[in-house]
């Protein structure tokens, strides 16, 4: 896989979790005043970051060549393309007296992050795009 790819794709798969992200956030602020509701946030960043990390360690490292299900597998190489964002439920806190932990005002700045977010990864797709198509000019 080239650079342009992997970037595009990395590209296309953080738009798509900010989507995600906007449907959790928008879920939480719906639900600010219903008792006993716990806030939900997206993970994703962390294991993207160790999957690239794995790819950037395992270059010059031998692997090991597995011919059987039961031999021992090395820790080698996590792929990309398999990490998937997960939802994480803060159930720890709770922020008022009816068991409810959504700050309203924390959710509505976290909306107007991830739209701004999500504009920067357009523009980011757009100059990937436009990089391509000065090339081919």
């Amino acid at each position: 896989m080239n650079s342009f790819t992997k970037t595009v794709d990395l590209l296309h798969r953080a738009m798509d979790v900010n989507t995600l992200r906007y449907s959790v956030s928008a879920n939480n602020l719906a639900n600010a005043g219903v008792p006993n509701f716990k806030r939900s946030s997206v993970n994703f960043e962390t294991e993207i970051k160790r999957a690239l990390d794995s790819e950037a360690a395992a270059k010059g490292q031998f692997s090991l060549a597995v011919s059987d299900p039961n031999h021992i597998s090395s820790d080698g190489v996590i792929d990309y393309q398999t990490v998937e964002p997960r939802r994480v439920l803060d159930y720890t806190s709770t922020a008022k007296a009816n068991g409810n932990n959504v700050d309203p005002e924390q959710e509505a700045m976290e909306l107007l992050r991830i739209q701004l977010n999500y504009q920067l990864l357009t523009q980011m797709q757009s100059f990937q795009f436009s990089q391509v198509n000065s090339v081919l000019k």
